[in-house]
């Protein structure tokens, strides 16, 4: 009799087993999908597609554009779910307010995805001030007004993670005619490595993300940028204009929708990466640079490491 008592309560333990883990999981999944996003440049491109795949999956979603009716139109009005916000990433003050619009709606901001850019070609003699600094507003001061404002309730949370959306060319500049365009995306690299630092403390995720091509709209008319004022002489810049405007818009090899999938997987782990390069051309364009500058290592560390002050 005893046994048969040891074996249906060693039953009902497992029985209750089951049914914790089950529960946990359950409400894990459930904490998992409520989680707030806010994503900048989310009226087209991969931030629209992340924008989409976040609310098939349950996400909570606050996504800004400086046109609110092309969200309203692609996505739909103001929900428990979704929450459009006309935002000015070069006006700190407008950002301000979106993010606490957010916060207001929502209650709370889990995940912030520094999407928002443009591509601009010319080379740095024939780009104007002018040029040069809007592309440094958007690409760089943009990001830096949402994070300045999203870092408060992250700290505040002891929770969070944070997205920069860098790109190749953040990592590799050797593309003539994108000079400007890449030192934007150098600069993004540069605070999120001391971003990451910064907000670790406070146990705040920073992924710096570097994509290769991806087939969206980046490249196309009305989103990519060239010189107002070109030079004739600059062929070989000239040559990489047209290869990007007409050869490779259209034709990357990578899809935005498996980029969505890995920034969702990326939001999940408990210990995500700070250097994320995305796409196999991105590991090939990096993985070149690391050899070119591994070989100038070696070449010139005599000399390089010559520099001692002398004690004699």
């Amino acid at each position: 009799m005893a046994t048969i008592f040891n074996d249906l309560a060693k039953w009902q333990d497992f029985n209750f087993f089951i049914f914790v883990s089950s529960f946990n999981h359950k409400y894990q999944r459930k904490m998992e999908t409520q989680k707030v996003w806010f994503v900048t440049g989310a009226s087209k491109g991969l931030g629209l597609t992340l924008v989409k795949k976040l609310l098939s999956q349950n996400f909570r979603v606050a996504a800004t554009s400086r046109h609110i009716e092309v969200l309203i139109e692609e996505i739909g009005d103001a929900s428990d779910a979704f929450l459009p916000l006309k935002m000015d990433l070069t006006d700190n003050e407008n950002v301000k307010a979106a993010v606490t619009e957010c916060i207001n709606h929502f209650g709370k901001l889990d995940v912030l995805v520094n999407n928002a850019g443009y591509a601009l070609m010319g080379t740095l003699e024939e780009l104007s001030s002018m040029e040069v600094k809007d592309s440094f507003d958007v690409n760089v001061f943009g990001s830096l007004n949402v994070i300045r404002h999203v870092a408060p309730h992250f700290r505040k949370q002891q929770a969070g993670h944070i997205f920069n959306i860098s790109s190749i060319g953040g990592y590799v500049g050797s593309f003539p005619g994108f000079g400007i365009y890449c030192a934007t995306k150098f600069a993004v690299a540069g605070l999120t490595e001391a971003l990451a630092e910064e907000m670790k403390p406070f146990n705040v995720h920073t992924t710096l993300v570097y994509p290769g091509y991806f087939r969206t709209g980046f490249l196309s008319k009305g989103s990519a940028q060239t010189a107002l004022n070109p030079i004739a002489e600059y062929k070989a810049a000239r040559q990489m204009e047209q290869d990007h405007l007409n050869s490779i818009n259209g034709n990357q090899p990578n899809d935005p929708e498996k980029a969505a999938d890995v920034l969702i997987t990326l939001s999940k782990e408990e210990m995500p990466p700070v250097h994320f390069f995305m796409g196999k051309d991105a590991y090939l364009y990096a993985k070149q640079k690391l050899d070119l500058i591994q070989k100038t290592l070696e070449q010139n560390e005599p000399l390089a490491t010559s520099t001692d002050i002398s004690n004699h």
